[in-house]
C-alpha cells in the first residue's frame, strides 16, 4: 500500500557537520512483502522529522509461509532493493552503523535459512539486519504511538485496543491510561492465511469461512485479555488499527485532500469493502484497484480481521492511524534515554500482572526486588554490570516465587519453566531466559555445568546470572520475616567483606540467620562475604 514517494531535494537534506545538532538516520522495515525504508533527521531535543520514505515490493513472506525458506531469487531480490537503499543513504551522508537501523519481521524471523539470508546481506551491503523477536515488535509498536496517545487525552484514557495485521503475524496491545495491560503476538497473518487456503481447494465462500474461524480463534483470546469498563468515569473503548491495508481501506473512505494522524472509519464501510475484496480474485484486485499481487493477495483476509474484532467489541467505527514500525524505530533512536524509565515501568507491570494470574504474595515479591534494586545499586564496583541487567534482576526477584502457583515441592524449577513460557511486554526470548535461570537460582543449588540452561548461555551471561543469583539470595535473607521492615541498606567494602548497614532496624537475628544460610554464593562469586549490621535511630 506505500509506493515509493518522490525524493526530498536536496535543499531538505541535513547537513552532517561536526555542529550541527541534527543528526541523518535511516530505518529500513524488512517485511513480509516490502522493504521500507524512512530517512529522518533526530534534533537535540529527541523529536525527529522524517524527510523521505521508500517502499518496494519483495515477496519474503511468500517463500516462508509456503515453503518455509527464502527463495535464491528472492534473496537477490532483497539484495537489490537494498544496495539501491544504501546507495541513496551515501548521498545523506547516512554510513555509519550507529545511523542506520535494519529490521525484519515474522517472514525473516520463521525462515529455516534465515542466517543464510542475514549473511548474505551482510556481504553484499554491509547492512546488519536484525531478526526482530515478537517481544521486540510490541515495544517498537507502543513506540509507534505513543506520541498519538500522549497527544489525545481521549483515547489516553480510554481502554484501547491496538491491533495491526500484518503479512505474518497479528500484533495486539491494550493500553489503557498510558498503561500496557496486555500485548500479544500471534500467528496469523494475511499472507499466511492465504497461503493455508493455497493448499486447499476450496470455493470462495469455504474460504471465507475458513478465515472467520481462524480469526475468530484469535479474536476471542484477545477479548479474554480486554479490561470491562470501570463504572461512570470510564471513556469507552477504542480500536486502533494499524499497517497498510488498513490504512488503504481508510484512504478509500475520505477524501484525499484531507490526510490526518488518524482517521475514524465506519465500520459499515469496512465490511462492504472487506466483502466486495474477497468476492474477487487477486488478479481481478490487480487490474481494477491497481494493486500490487502482494498487496491484493492480503488486503481481504487483513480488512477481514479488522471488522470481526470491532463487531465482536461492538463499536460502530474503527480509527485507523498511520503510525508504523518505522516510526517506531525512529522514536526509539531519538529518545531512547527520555522512554527508557517509561518503558521499565511498563514492562514491571507487565510482570506484576502476570504474578497476580499465579496468585503470587505481591507485597512481599515487591519487598524483595525493591531491596535487589538497591543491592543492584550499591554493589555496583562489585558487580560491574550494565544497567539493562538490573531490570533483569528486578524481574527475577519479583517473580522468584511464582512456581507455588505449581506446588511447593522443587517450586524454584516451577518458577524457572513458569517465567521461560511466559510472555512479558518487552522482554525478547533470551531476556526471558535470564530472568528464568536468575529466578531458579535464588534457592538450594548454585549454577553447576551439568545445568543445561546455565552452560548454553555465553561466559558473560553465565557470570551475570552467577552475580545476579547471588544478590537475588541476599535480598530474599533481608526480608526473611515478611515483615517489609527492611527498606534501606548501604553497602560498604570492609576488610574483605561486603557489610549491609540497615538503617532505623533494632535487631536483625532472623535476617542474619537467613543470609548465614545462603549467602554462600555471594561469596563465592564476589570472592567476600556478606556481613549484616544495624544502625539504630538515634536517641531523643
Amino acid at each position: 500500500m506505500e509506493g515509493i514517494q518522490p525524493r526530498a531535494d536536496a535543499s531538505n537534506r541535513p547537513n552532517p557537520s561536526v555542529n550541527n545538532p541534527i543528526h541523518p538516520v535511516a530505518v529500513i522495515d524488512v517485511g513480509t512483502s516490502s522493504i521500507r525504508m524512512a530517512i529522518a533527521e533526530l534534533h537535540a531535543d529527541g523529536q525527529y522529522r522524517t524527510l523521505e520514505t521508500l517502499s518496494q515490493s519483495v515477496s519474503l513472506g511468500k517463500d516462508t509461509f509456503s515453503r518455509g525458506r527464502i527463495a535464491r531469487s528472492t534473496i537477490e531480490d532483497a539484495v537489490r532493493v537494498l544496495r539501491s537503499y544504501r546507495k541513496l543513504l551515501r548521498e545523506y551522508g547516512i554510513e555509519r552503523s550507529d545511523q542506520i537501523r535494519v529490521v525484519a519481521t515474522s517472514a525473516v524471523r520463521e525462515a529455516d535459512n534465515r542466517l543464510a539470508f542475514l549473511d548474505r546481506v551482510y556481504s553484499a551491503t554491509g547492512l546488519d539486519v536484525q531478526a526482530l523477536d515478537e517481544a521486540e515488535v510490541n515495544r517498537i509498536t507502543y513506540l509507534g504511538v505513543q506520541p498519538l496517545l500522549k497527544s489525545r487525552p481521549e483515547l489516553a484514557a480510554a481502554r484501547a485496543v491496538i491491533m495491526e495485521i500484518g503479512g505474518g503475524s497479528t500484533e495486539i496491545l491494550v493500553v489503557h491510561r498510558g498503561d500496557v495491560l496486555y500485548s500479544h503476538t500471534f500467528r496469523l497473518g494475511s499472507l499466511r492465511l492465504r497461503k493455508m487456503l493455497d493448499s486447499h481447494n476450496e470455493t470462495r465462500s469455504q474460504e471465507r469461512q475458513i478465515m472467520r474461524t481462524q480469526i475468530g480463534l484469535t479474536i476471542e483470546e484477545i477479548i479474554r485479555n480486554v479490561p470491562a469498563a470501570e463504572g461512570p468515569t470510564d471513556q469507552g473503548l477504542e480500536l486502533i488499527a494499524l499497517g497498510g491495508d488498513v490504512r488503504y481501506a481508510a484512504s478509500q473512505a475520505t477524501a484525499p485532500s484531507t490526510p490526518q494522524e488518524i482517521e475514524e472509519v465506519p465500520l459499515a464501510h469496512l465490511e462492504k469493502l472487506a466483502n466486495n475484496t474477497l468476492d474477487r480474485s487477486v488478479d481481478e484486485l490487480v487490474r481494477s484497484d491497481h494493486l500490487s499481487v502482494p498487496d491484493a493477495e492480503s488486503l481481504g483476509p487483513s480488512l477481514l480481521g479488522y471488522v470481526l474484532l470491532a463487531q465482536r467489541l461492538q463499536l460502530n467505527h474503527v480509527l485507523v492511524c498511520d503510525a508504523n514500525l518505522r516510526d517506531g524505530l525512529l522514536q526509539d533512536m531519538a529518545a531512547r534515554d527520555a522512554w527508557m524509565d517509561d518503558y521499565h515501568e511498563q514492562v514491571i507491570r507487565s510482570a506484576v500482572s502476570f504474578g497476580r494470574k499465579l496468585e503470587f504474595d505481591e507485597d512481599h515479591a515487591l519487598h524483595v526486588a525493591n531491596l535487589t534494586r538497591h543491592l543492584f545499586e550499591q554493589l555496583e564496583k562489585e558487580h560491574e554490570l550494565p544497567p539493562r541487567y538490573g531490570l533483569i534482576l528486578y524481574l527475577a526477584a519479583l517473580l522468584h516465587e511464582i512456581g507455588f502457583f505449581i506446588g511447593t515441592r522443587g517450586y524454584h524449577k516451577h518458577t524457572y519453566y513458569l517465567i521461560i513460557n511466559s510472555e512479558l511486554f518487552g522482554m525478547s526470548k533470551h531476556d526471558l531466559q535470564l530472568v528464568a535461570t536468575v529466578a531458579r537460582y535464588h534457592r538450594r543449588s548454585s549454577p553447576k555445568p551439568t545445568h543445561e540452561m546455565y552452560m548454553r548461555q555465553s561466559r558473560e551471561n553465565r557470570i551475570a546470572i552467577s552475580q545476579m543469583a547471588a544478590m537475588l539470595r541476599v535480598a530474599i535473607a533481608l526480608g526473611r520475616s515478611r515483615s517489609r521492615r527492611v527498606r534501606e541498606l548501604q553497602c560498604s567494602n570492609e576488610r574483605n567483606r561486603i557489610v549491609i548497614t540497615v538503617p532505623h532496624v533494632e535487631e536483625l537475628a532472623m535476617e542474619q540467620l537467613a543470609l548465614k544460610q545462603s549467602g554462600s554464593l555471594f561469596e563465592e562469586i564476589f570472592g567476600k562475604p556478606p556481613m549484616l549490621r544495624t544502625e539504630s535511630l538515634p536517641q531523643a
